[in-house]
């Protein structure tokens, strides 16, 4: 799956991310759908800067260039991520209410890992080394398992407990394949893993379609004492 990666072939995965991004963005009909409509674009500019990162594993752009990337590579991979990911789905299903009292949780672990995270950036070093055809992100974190663990039940679980169909399976495929990554690259497991997600962030793009027509024919909004009939 991801044993070839390379300069090209993250620069040719980000430019496609991307682009499934810019439809993701034009299938957007409601506000709450905008941060995680925004996910794959990040994905895929993620894909895009490990491009320079590999540039400068192998001496092709500067030093300072290249450790720029890689902190901006390792800003998106550990605390944007983790944060980022349960407040967007709750943001896309917060009329429920059901939903929103099982991802409030997840977004709190979310937040806490992103704090962790955010500290071992911030107290360094942060590094990245080529290792064949995979790169080796080295970050000295607090408590490590704990705050992954954190980071992995809160990014993934945070789809699969949204009650949409479409958000479960893109949670259920990033969960197979973040145990395939730690299985077989477990030393490029954040590398590996980030490019898989970026990948099959093209499920969104299924869910926004839906929500579109969701939107276009849900009825109007009806109150009754004061509540929302649709929650």
């Amino acid at each position: 799956m991801f044993v070839c990666w390379s300069p090209t072939a993250d620069l040719a995965a980000g430019t496609v991310v991307c682009g499934i991004g810019i439809l993701a963005l034009g299938q957007v009909r409601r506000v709450r759908d905008l941060p995680l409509a925004c996910l794959p674009l990040l994905l895929g500019a993620h894909q895009l800067i490990e491009s320079v990162v590999w540039r400068g594993a192998d001496g092709t752009v500067s030093a300072s260039t290249a450790h720029l990337a890689v902190l901006a590579w390792a800003a998106i991979a550990f605390p944007i991520l983790p944060a980022f990911v349960p407040l967007a789905v709750l943001c896309a299903v917060w009329p429920h209410r059901a939903a929103r009292r099982r991802l409030l949780p997840l977004c709190a672990l979310g937040l806490a890992s992103s704090g962790f995270l955010a500290y071992a950036l911030a107290a360094g070093p942060v590094t990245a080394v080529s290792d064949g055809h995979i790169l080796t992100y080295s970050v000295e974190i607090p408590v490590g398992y704990a705050v992954i663990a954190g980071y992995l039940i809160s990014t993934l679980g945070a789809p699969l407990f949204s009650g949409n169909p479409d958000l479960r399976l893109f949670g259920l495929v990033a969960a197979v394949g973040a145990a395939v990554c730690v299985t077989v690259w477990q030393l490029a497991f954040a590398s590996t893993w980030c490019a898989f997600a970026a990948v099959v962030s093209l499920m969104l793009v299924r869910w926004l379609w839906h929500e579109r027509r969701a939107s276009i024919e849900e009825p109007p909004t009806v109150l009754l004492r004061g509540v929302d009939s649709q929650t």
